[in-house]
């Protein structure tokens, strides 16, 4: 329970209160409205073995996203989010030697620079605020994302 517990707290319980904060300066500036991108996962939608706390949270991720989209809108509040998968970080590094499989086996899986997540980020962010990207992700090309499981 700690763990689900500190899981819940930094990855949807923290986001929610930095977007709140967000949203309430955005409404408050002139011009009024802004972008908010929330840092979302792939395992939201294809979990690795024993990571229900994480997929969980990023996958509720999603749900607080679109949520502040839609509330947003009247605001000129946009937001999106990024889901990234492998991306070269303290997190992954070890995935060169060997990553947890849903079949039980531990295979090496590839990586990418994150500066690549960083590229998205800055596209994303850069768009004006009538257009948007509701969902990006960047994953490493060769990594078992398609086909996963």
């Amino acid at each position: 329970m700690d763990d689900w517990r500190e899981t819940v707290e930094v990855n949807l319980t923290g986001m929610f209160l930095c977007a709140r904060q967000a949203v309430r300066l955005m409404k408050e500036q002139s011009p009024r409205g802004g972008r908010i991108i929330n840092n979302g996962s792939i395992s939201a939608h294809v979990p690795r073995p024993e990571s229900v706390a994480y997929t969980a949270t990023k996958h509720a991720v999603t749900g607080l996203t679109r949520s502040i989209a839609l509330d947003g809108r009247a605001h000129g509040i946009s937001c999106g989010q990024i889901d990234i998968g492998n991306a070269a970080t303290e997190m992954t590094e070890g995935f060169a030697q060997g990553a947890k499989q849903a079949d039980g086996g531990v295979r090496p899986e590839a990586t990418f620079d994150a500066v690549h997540v960083a590229d998205a980020v800055l596209y994303m962010a850069g768009l004006p605020l009538e257009a948007t990207v509701h969902s990006l992700t960047v994953a490493a090309t060769t990594m078992p994302y398609v086909g996963r499981g």
